[in-house]
């Protein structure tokens, strides 16, 4: 049997270029030598924002078509729910009772969404979400979780749990290992991370009309006032897309062009768009083929989750032997 790995996504909507190559790209690949199983974490999305519920089955159904277009498949992986298998909710329930308050405090990622949402009482769910995500991970038994290292608190605490559960009930759950996925660095639009809410991200679903403004007007080195100043593609956010999708030979003619004013940002990003644009515009020519039959897409996905919960069903009964709560 293979190793397993878990991980998975809120769903949001449209995936853009830092979702891709932060996780989805690694996703891929991660299929050719693991037993992959990637959900879509619809709980997660009500912890800090619920008012946009009802947009959720949509957004799940717009994700999933980017998730399938990359190369994501379900027959090489199990995609599926987080609320379709609700056996995380109570293997979530019976580690709140064994987990302190104190050990959720102190997740870093708690305070930071704390102060960016300017939130003066915040929810159990919040506060509760890494506890769900340790559920999520626990549940499958995996030997690694990719993540990012700005993750690497919340796999110490899923672990963390694990060891205090095995503590008090017996062996029950193996302690994960995260797998450290490279992440590159995507610069959104305006120079800052790719992100959604700062309105700089580029979708794996947009056209032509769209992709080639949004390079056309992007940030560059804001020395570089004028054509005729040099500039230093190491600071300017064109290039850490150069980096990513430019063979080295024009990258670095890019590069030596920027520097001694020999090209203009224009001519830069055009050589970009020459490289960027056939990858994304064979994703989006897939993407189009699911997304034109979303009934197929909630199939996958309904299958997926009973797969998934055959094997979620099996881990709580051996949880529900272990704390005593069978008859």
């Amino acid at each position: 049997m293979r190793d397993r790995v878990l991980s998975g996504m809120r769903p949001t909507g449209k995936v853009h270029l830092g979702n891709y190559l932060g996780a989805l790209d690694n996703w891929v690949k991660l299929q050719e030598e693991y037993d992959c199983f990637y959900f879509v974490a619809n709980w997660h999305a009500l912890t800090d924002d619920y008012s946009h519920a009802a947009e959720i089955p949509e957004n799940t159904v717009e994700m999933m078509a980017d998730w399938l277009a990359v190369g994501l498949s379900p027959e090489r992986s199990t995609l599926f729910v987080q609320s379709l298998v609700p056996e995380h909710a109570e293997l979530h329930l019976l580690f709140s009772m064994v987990v302190p308050v104190a050990w959720l405090e102190r997740v870093p990622t708690y305070k930071e969404q704390i102060d960016q949402l300017g939130l003066q009482s915040p929810s159990y769910g919040l506060l509760g979400y890494p506890l769900l995500q340790a559920a999520d991970i626990l549940i499958y038994k995996p030997r690694y979780v990719p993540v990012g290292a700005d993750q690497l608190p919340h796999i110490e605490l899923t672990r963390e749990v694990a060891r205090r559960f095995n503590n008090a009930f017996g062996p029950v759950f193996p302690e994960p290992d995260a797998k450290l996925t490279e992440i590159p660095k995507v610069p959104g639009t305006d120079g800052r991370k790719m992100s959604k809410s700062y309105g700089n991200a580029i979708y794996l679903s947009d056209p032509p009309e769209v992709l080639i403004p949004k390079i056309k007007t992007m940030i560059t080195d804001p020395a570089r006032k004028r054509r005729s100043d040099p500039g230093n593609p190491e600071i300017c956010p064109v290039f850490d897309l150069h980096k990513i999708f430019t063979p080295e030979g024009p990258r670095e003619g890019c590069a030596v062009g920027c520097r001694t004013a020999g090209i203009g940002c224009l001519d830069c990003k055009d050589v970009l768009l020459e490289h960027l644009r056939p990858p994304l515009g064979a994703i989006r020519e897939r993407r189009q083929k699911f997304i034109e039959k979303p009934q197929e897409i909630i199939e996958i996905l309904n299958e997926g989750s009973k797969k998934a919960r055959m094997v979620a069903r099996a881990t709580l009964e051996e949880v529900r032997r272990a704390v005593g709560l069978e008859l």
